[in-house]
């Protein structure tokens, strides 16, 4: 998901620059101003509310901006992300927006500031007050507007300039020059987020086949939590032999156990276009883990791809392979077999439910051959790509 938060003293012209972006992008507009007008013309009660607190000269507080911007998010389902303009403008209201992305599984993607000469803002102002009637297009009330912008601002710039998030894009010239420029650091920004993606299925299923092949093509570090604890187990390590024991049994290894590999490799291909994860997570707790070893990192999981195959063909499967110098310990055994299953079932089918709540949920046809399924994971891996390049 895309999600821009626009910067600009009054008279940069967000306004402009935003339908074009919203459009270009498919972006949802959040503009606290409108939204409060908007939410005063309607008559509600909260536009009562909001009315009132105008009329008596005090500022609108953050808890109503918020709930207008939830009011908002939540009328615009299937945008491909949102642009925020006039928010936030105090280091509060940063903090703010950071938690409510993060309750919607989402963060701020870029802090585009536009850069224009403070004698172009006034010419421009008091051109526009020509037309526009608004009482804020005044010598006198422009520069306090500048005045009180340099004041708040300024700090949240340096919010997202800690974070890496924050952008300025020369705001002079022509409006056609200015979007092209907005254009080219989004899609510089959007290079550096990494494509995450969780593969599931069933054991049996063909993951760690087309986990590799998916890494292959697309540049993706994989992932196997599975592979990562039996390199332990050879290796006699401490975490080995913890884990030994319970993968034969075809259990879950803890999470203490597990979490250290997997935050240790992501840390060694910072580099990479991202990742596909396999066998992790296989529980809704590190469905929580992986979200906030991502977030650390200003990341997130991009889709969640389910391989469906039926059950009598998965068994044959993991029979076969049990008879080749790929099989497992718990290959061996029908009854650890079923016990993988029924693990699956109870644990990680939750996993899928968890992914499909937040729309991260793609379920892909694993019967046919290697390379057809492949294919249809490759669509569905295209289709990500372009909702964060």
């Amino acid at each position: 998901m895309l999600n821009i938060a626009l910067f600009g003293p009054p008279g940069a012209g967000k306004g402009t620059q935003s339908q074009k972006l919203i459009e270009y992008y498919h972006l949802a507009y959040i503009a606290t101003g409108d939204m409060l007008r908007n939410e005063i013309k309607e008559g509600t009660d909260l536009g009562e509310e909001i009315k009132s607190i105008i009329d008596r000269g005090e500022l609108v507080s953050d808890e109503i901006i918020v709930r207008l911007i939830e009011k908002k998010i939540q009328a615009n389902p299937d945008v491909e992300g949102f642009l925020f303009d006039g928010f936030p403008r105090t280091v509060v209201q940063a903090y703010i927006l950071e938690g409510l992305l993060l309750k919607l599984n989402t963060s701020l993607s870029a802090v585009i500031a536009l850069d224009v000469d403070r004698d172009e803002l006034r010419r421009r102002m008091l051109e526009r007050g020509k037309t526009s009637g608004r009482s804020d297009d005044k010598a006198k009330v422009i520069e306090k507007r500048l005045e009180e912008y340099d004041q708040k601002t300024a700090p949240v710039a340096e919010f997202y300039k800690e974070k890496g998030q924050f952008y300025k894009i020369n705001g002079m010239g022509s409006i056609d020059d200015i979007q092209q420029r907005i254009r080219n650091q989004v899609k510089a920004t959007l290079k550096k987020e990494w494509l995450n993606i969780v593969l599931l299925g069933y054991p049996g299923s063909g993951k760690g086949t087309q986990a590799k092949l998916l890494a292959e093509k697309y540049n993706l570090t994989y992932i196997s939590s599975g592979k990562m604890l039996r390199e332990e187990i050879k290796n006699g390590t401490e975490i080995g032999e913890q884990a030994e024991p319970i993968m034969a049994e075809g259990g879950i290894v803890p999470d203490q156990l597990t979490l250290p590999l997997i935050e240790s490799k992501i840390k060694r291909h910072t580099d990479t276009n991202g990742f596909i994860f396999k066998g992790f997570p296989r529980t809704i707790i590190q469905t929580y883990i992986l979200d906030g070893l991502l977030r650390k990192l200003n990341s997130s999981v991009s889709c969640m791809m389910e391989i469906n195959v039926p059950p009598f063909e998965l068994m044959e499967r993991l029979h076969a392979r049990s008879l080749t110098e790929k099989s497992r310990a718990y290959d061996m055994s029908v009854d650890v077999i079923l016990h993988r299953m029924r693990m699956y079932e109870n644990k990680t089918v939750p996993v899928a439910e968890y992914y499909r709540s937040i729309n991260k949920h793609c379920s892909i046809n694993g019967v046919g051959s290697e390379q057809e399924v492949f294919e249809r994971l490759s669509a569905q891996v295209e289709s990500a790509f372009t909702k964060i390049r």
